[in-house]
Protein backbone atom coordinates (compact mmCIF):
# COMPACT_ATOMS: atom_id res chain seq x y z
CA UNK A 1 0.00 0.00 0.00
CA UNK A 2 1.45 3.55 -0.97
CA UNK A 3 2.21 6.34 1.53
CA UNK A 4 -1.03 8.23 -0.58
CA UNK A 5 -3.65 5.31 0.76
CA UNK A 6 -6.26 5.77 1.94
CA UNK A 7 -9.29 4.44 3.73
CA UNK A 8 -12.45 6.49 3.83
CA UNK A 9 -15.11 5.56 7.06
CA UNK A 10 -18.91 6.77 7.32
CA UNK A 11 -20.86 6.29 10.47
CA UNK A 12 -24.33 6.77 10.34
CA UNK A 13 -27.63 5.07 11.62
CA UNK A 14 -28.51 1.51 9.83
CA UNK A 15 -31.35 3.35 7.27
CA UNK A 16 -28.80 5.83 6.31
CA UNK A 17 -25.73 3.66 6.27
CA UNK A 18 -27.59 1.07 3.97
CA UNK A 19 -29.13 3.93 1.75
CA UNK A 20 -25.50 5.33 1.20
CA UNK A 21 -23.83 1.23 0.48
CA UNK A 22 -26.49 0.72 -2.40
CA UNK A 23 -25.66 4.23 -3.80
CA UNK A 24 -22.01 2.93 -3.85
CA UNK A 25 -23.46 0.31 -5.83
CA UNK A 26 -25.61 1.64 -7.81
CA UNK A 27 -22.76 4.12 -9.40
CA UNK A 28 -21.16 2.68 -12.49
CA UNK A 29 -17.98 4.78 -11.85
CA UNK A 30 -17.96 2.84 -8.43
CA UNK A 31 -18.22 -1.07 -9.59
CA UNK A 32 -14.68 -1.32 -8.53
CA UNK A 33 -14.46 0.24 -5.60
CA UNK A 34 -14.06 -2.25 -2.24
CA UNK A 35 -15.98 -1.14 0.67
CA UNK A 36 -17.62 -3.27 3.72
CA UNK A 37 -20.18 -2.46 5.89
CA UNK A 38 -21.13 -3.66 9.42
CA UNK A 39 -22.96 -2.50 12.81
CA UNK A 40 -20.61 -0.33 15.13
CA UNK A 41 -22.51 -0.36 18.24
CA UNK A 42 -25.82 -2.10 18.57
CA UNK A 43 -27.27 0.28 21.66
CA UNK A 44 -26.65 3.72 19.85
CA UNK A 45 -27.65 1.85 16.04
CA UNK A 46 -24.19 3.26 14.73
CA UNK A 47 -23.30 1.06 11.53
CA UNK A 48 -20.05 1.98 9.45
CA UNK A 49 -19.01 2.24 6.21
CA UNK A 50 -15.12 1.10 5.09
CA UNK A 51 -14.07 2.27 2.21
CA UNK A 52 -10.56 1.35 0.77
CA UNK A 53 -10.38 3.55 -2.96
CA UNK A 54 -7.47 2.13 -5.37
CA UNK A 55 -7.44 5.67 -7.57
CA UNK A 56 -7.98 9.31 -6.78
CA UNK A 57 -11.01 9.40 -8.89
CA UNK A 58 -12.62 6.79 -6.32
CA UNK A 59 -11.36 8.65 -3.67
CA UNK A 60 -13.22 11.90 -5.19
CA UNK A 61 -16.00 9.69 -6.54
CA UNK A 62 -16.83 7.87 -2.91
CA UNK A 63 -16.66 11.44 -1.00
CA UNK A 64 -18.90 12.90 -3.66
CA UNK A 65 -21.66 9.68 -2.91
CA UNK A 66 -21.65 9.59 0.76
CA UNK A 67 -21.76 13.56 1.12
CA UNK A 68 -25.58 12.76 -0.17
CA UNK A 69 -26.16 11.22 2.61
CA UNK A 70 -26.51 11.97 6.38
CA UNK A 71 -23.57 9.77 7.45
CA UNK A 72 -20.45 11.57 9.07
CA UNK A 73 -17.34 10.73 6.75
CA UNK A 74 -14.10 10.84 7.55
CA UNK A 75 -11.11 9.76 5.38
CA UNK A 76 -7.76 8.02 6.85
CA UNK A 77 -4.39 8.28 5.45
CA UNK A 78 -2.95 4.36 5.50
CA UNK A 79 0.62 3.66 6.90
CA UNK A 80 3.07 2.04 4.09
CA UNK A 81 2.73 -1.23 5.74
CA UNK A 82 1.68 -4.65 5.31
CA UNK A 83 -1.83 -3.25 6.48
CA UNK A 84 -3.60 -6.73 4.82
CA UNK A 85 -1.38 -9.49 6.61
CA UNK A 86 -1.70 -7.16 10.05
CA UNK A 87 -5.25 -7.18 9.71
CA UNK A 88 -5.52 -10.74 8.99
CA UNK A 89 -3.47 -11.50 11.58
CA UNK A 90 -6.00 -10.36 14.35
CA UNK A 91 -8.94 -12.29 12.35
CA UNK A 92 -10.72 -15.44 13.97
CA UNK A 93 -11.42 -18.03 12.56
CA UNK A 94 -14.67 -18.63 11.10
CA UNK A 95 -16.97 -21.13 11.32
CA UNK A 96 -20.11 -21.80 9.16
CA UNK A 97 -21.72 -24.79 9.42
CA UNK A 98 -19.69 -28.04 8.42
CA UNK A 99 -17.02 -25.49 7.00
CA UNK A 100 -14.09 -23.96 9.29
CA UNK A 101 -12.08 -21.16 7.68
CA UNK A 102 -8.80 -19.95 8.88
CA UNK A 103 -5.70 -18.66 8.11
CA UNK A 104 -2.00 -19.04 8.66
CA UNK A 105 -1.76 -17.82 12.38
CA UNK A 106 -4.40 -19.99 13.33
CA UNK A 107 -3.21 -23.53 12.48
CA UNK A 108 -3.11 -24.93 16.13
CA UNK A 109 -7.12 -23.81 16.27
CA UNK A 110 -8.29 -26.42 13.85
CA UNK A 111 -11.69 -28.67 14.78
CA UNK A 112 -11.48 -32.60 14.11
CA UNK A 113 -14.87 -32.17 13.10
CA UNK A 114 -15.22 -29.73 10.19
CA UNK A 115 -14.42 -29.17 6.49
CA UNK A 116 -11.53 -27.06 7.38
CA UNK A 117 -10.30 -24.56 4.84
CA UNK A 118 -7.05 -22.79 5.15
CA UNK A 119 -7.38 -19.18 3.38
CA UNK A 120 -4.83 -17.05 2.38
CA UNK A 121 -6.58 -13.61 1.01
CA UNK A 122 -3.73 -11.79 -0.58
CA UNK A 123 -5.00 -9.34 -2.53
CA UNK A 124 -7.94 -11.27 -2.80
CA UNK A 125 -11.33 -10.90 -1.31
CA UNK A 126 -13.22 -13.80 0.63
CA UNK A 127 -11.38 -14.91 3.84
CA UNK A 128 -14.51 -16.39 4.92
CA UNK A 129 -15.18 -13.04 7.25
CA UNK A 130 -16.97 -11.53 5.29
CA UNK A 131 -21.02 -11.44 6.04
CA UNK A 132 -21.81 -12.87 2.07
CA UNK A 133 -19.15 -15.39 2.45
CA UNK A 134 -20.67 -16.72 5.76
CA UNK A 135 -23.74 -16.78 4.05
CA UNK A 136 -22.67 -18.62 0.62
CA UNK A 137 -20.93 -21.20 3.01
CA UNK A 138 -24.37 -21.35 5.77
CA UNK A 139 -26.34 -21.83 2.09
CA UNK A 140 -23.92 -24.45 0.71
CA UNK A 141 -23.95 -25.84 4.39
CA UNK A 142 -27.80 -26.24 4.41
CA UNK A 143 -28.08 -27.84 0.38
CA UNK A 144 -25.50 -30.81 1.58
CA UNK A 145 -27.79 -31.93 4.17
CA UNK A 146 -30.38 -33.34 1.55
CA UNK A 147 -28.34 -32.91 -2.30
CA UNK A 148 -24.83 -33.50 -3.62
CA UNK A 149 -23.30 -31.37 -6.57
CA UNK A 150 -21.63 -32.81 -9.13
CA UNK A 151 -20.24 -29.31 -11.03
CA UNK A 152 -20.31 -26.30 -9.09
CA UNK A 153 -19.14 -22.87 -10.62
CA UNK A 154 -17.99 -19.88 -8.75
CA UNK A 155 -18.10 -16.65 -10.75
CA UNK A 156 -15.93 -13.56 -8.99
CA UNK A 157 -13.89 -16.61 -6.88
CA UNK A 158 -11.56 -14.47 -4.94
CA UNK A 159 -9.93 -16.46 -2.60
CA UNK A 160 -11.78 -19.17 -3.94
CA UNK A 161 -13.05 -20.61 -0.60
CA UNK A 162 -16.59 -21.43 -2.47
CA UNK A 163 -15.04 -23.69 -5.07
CA UNK A 164 -12.76 -25.22 -2.81
CA UNK A 165 -15.46 -25.88 -0.29
CA UNK A 166 -17.18 -27.71 -3.06
CA UNK A 167 -13.87 -29.61 -3.84
CA UNK A 168 -13.83 -31.29 0.06
CA UNK A 169 -17.32 -31.98 -0.18
CA UNK A 170 -17.23 -33.93 -3.28
CA UNK A 171 -17.97 -32.38 -6.05
CA UNK A 172 -16.25 -33.98 -9.44
CA UNK A 173 -15.69 -30.91 -10.54
CA UNK A 174 -15.27 -27.31 -8.91
CA UNK A 175 -14.24 -24.23 -11.60
CA UNK A 176 -13.61 -20.95 -10.13
CA UNK A 177 -13.64 -17.36 -12.40
CA UNK A 178 -12.77 -13.93 -11.57
CA UNK A 179 -11.93 -10.80 -13.66
CA UNK A 180 -9.14 -9.96 -11.47
CA UNK A 181 -5.68 -12.40 -12.51
CA UNK A 182 -4.20 -11.88 -8.99
CA UNK A 183 -7.21 -13.08 -7.43
CA UNK A 184 -7.18 -16.37 -9.53
CA UNK A 185 -3.28 -16.81 -9.06
CA UNK A 186 -4.00 -17.15 -5.21
CA UNK A 187 -7.46 -18.90 -5.41
CA UNK A 188 -5.22 -21.57 -7.13
CA UNK A 189 -2.68 -21.35 -4.28
CA UNK A 190 -5.56 -21.92 -1.77
CA UNK A 191 -6.58 -24.76 -3.97
CA UNK A 192 -2.98 -26.56 -3.63
CA UNK A 193 -2.67 -25.60 -0.03
CA UNK A 194 -5.93 -27.50 0.90
CA UNK A 195 -5.60 -30.48 -1.65
CA UNK A 196 -9.21 -29.53 -3.21
CA UNK A 197 -9.17 -30.43 -6.76
CA UNK A 198 -10.35 -26.86 -8.02
CA UNK A 199 -9.10 -24.78 -10.94
CA UNK A 200 -9.66 -21.02 -11.43
CA UNK A 201 -9.41 -19.25 -14.72
CA UNK A 202 -9.10 -15.63 -15.14
CA UNK A 203 -12.07 -15.03 -17.36
CA UNK A 204 -14.52 -12.32 -17.99
CA UNK A 205 -18.12 -13.73 -18.13
CA UNK A 206 -19.44 -17.03 -18.34
CA UNK A 207 -19.32 -17.36 -21.89
CA UNK A 208 -15.36 -18.51 -21.89
CA UNK A 209 -14.89 -22.06 -23.28
CA UNK A 210 -12.57 -22.62 -20.34
CA UNK A 211 -16.32 -22.28 -17.98
CA UNK A 212 -18.90 -23.54 -20.63
CA UNK A 213 -17.21 -26.53 -21.46
CA UNK A 214 -17.58 -28.16 -17.78
CA UNK A 215 -21.48 -27.04 -18.11
CA UNK A 216 -24.29 -27.40 -17.39
CA UNK A 217 -23.55 -26.74 -13.85
CA UNK A 218 -25.51 -28.51 -10.91
CA UNK A 219 -23.93 -25.51 -8.78
CA UNK A 220 -23.33 -22.15 -9.51
CA UNK A 221 -21.85 -19.32 -6.89
CA UNK A 222 -21.98 -15.80 -7.27
CA UNK A 223 -20.41 -13.70 -4.40
CA UNK A 224 -20.11 -10.13 -6.25
CA UNK A 225 -22.09 -7.35 -6.19
CA UNK A 226 -25.87 -6.63 -7.57
CA UNK A 227 -25.62 -4.94 -10.35
CA UNK A 228 -23.26 -7.78 -12.22
CA UNK A 229 -25.87 -10.16 -10.45
CA UNK A 230 -28.54 -9.01 -12.13
CA UNK A 231 -26.54 -8.58 -15.30
CA UNK A 232 -25.48 -12.10 -15.29
CA UNK A 233 -29.34 -13.52 -14.37
CA UNK A 234 -29.36 -15.35 -18.15
CA UNK A 235 -25.92 -16.00 -18.61
CA UNK A 236 -26.21 -18.11 -14.99
CA UNK A 237 -29.37 -19.58 -15.87
CA UNK A 238 -27.77 -20.50 -18.57
CA UNK A 239 -24.77 -22.50 -17.24
CA UNK A 240 -27.17 -24.31 -14.90
CA UNK A 241 -28.61 -27.60 -15.59
CA UNK A 242 -32.79 -27.73 -15.14
CA UNK A 243 -33.32 -27.84 -11.65
CA UNK A 244 -30.06 -26.51 -10.45
CA UNK A 245 -28.85 -24.18 -7.90
CA UNK A 246 -27.85 -20.29 -7.81
CA UNK A 247 -26.29 -19.26 -4.25
CA UNK A 248 -26.02 -15.15 -4.66
CA UNK A 249 -24.49 -12.85 -2.63
CA UNK A 250 -22.10 -9.78 -2.50
CA UNK A 251 -25.70 -8.06 -1.86
CA UNK A 252 -27.55 -5.75 0.35
CA UNK A 253 -31.00 -6.53 2.30
CA UNK A 254 -32.10 -3.63 0.01
CA UNK A 255 -31.11 -4.99 -2.81
CA UNK A 256 -33.02 -8.09 -2.09
CA UNK A 257 -35.50 -7.56 -4.15
CA UNK A 258 -34.21 -6.12 -7.38
CA UNK A 259 -32.16 -9.18 -7.69
CA UNK A 260 -34.86 -11.55 -6.89
CA UNK A 261 -36.98 -10.11 -9.27
CA UNK A 262 -34.44 -10.44 -11.98
CA UNK A 263 -33.85 -14.14 -11.32
CA UNK A 264 -37.29 -15.28 -10.81
CA UNK A 265 -38.62 -13.55 -14.33
CA UNK A 266 -36.23 -16.17 -15.63
CA UNK A 267 -37.77 -19.22 -13.81
CA UNK A 268 -36.40 -19.32 -11.01
CA UNK A 269 -37.64 -19.93 -7.58
CA UNK A 270 -36.38 -18.10 -4.36
CA UNK A 271 -36.14 -21.13 -1.94
CA UNK A 272 -34.10 -19.50 1.61
CA UNK A 273 -32.63 -16.29 2.06
CA UNK A 274 -29.76 -15.87 4.88
CA UNK A 275 -28.83 -12.50 6.16
CA UNK A 276 -25.80 -11.07 8.09
CA UNK A 277 -25.79 -7.52 8.73
CA UNK A 278 -27.13 -5.52 6.26
CA UNK A 279 -26.20 -8.41 3.58
CA UNK A 280 -27.94 -10.95 1.83
CA UNK A 281 -27.91 -14.48 0.72
CA UNK A 282 -30.21 -15.82 -1.87
CA UNK A 283 -30.95 -19.24 -2.55
CA UNK A 284 -32.60 -19.55 -6.42
CA UNK A 285 -33.38 -22.78 -7.90
CA UNK A 286 -34.02 -23.08 -11.61
CA UNK A 287 -37.34 -24.44 -12.40
CA UNK A 288 -37.56 -23.63 -16.22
Amino acid sequence: MSESAVQIIARGPRENAEAAAAAIDADPTLEGATYSILEEDEDRNIWRIDAFPTTAEEVEGLKATLADYPVTVTVEKLADADWLAMSLSGLPPVRAGRFFVYGAHDEGRVPPNAVNLKIDAGAAFGTGHHGTTVGCLEAFDDLLKRERFERVLDVGCGTGVLAIAAARTGSRIAVGTDIDAPSVRIANENAALNQAHASFVHASGLNDQRVRRHGPYDLVFANILAPPLVALSQDIKMALSLGGVAILSGLLRTQERRVTAAYTSRGFRLEKRIHHDAWSALVLRRMG
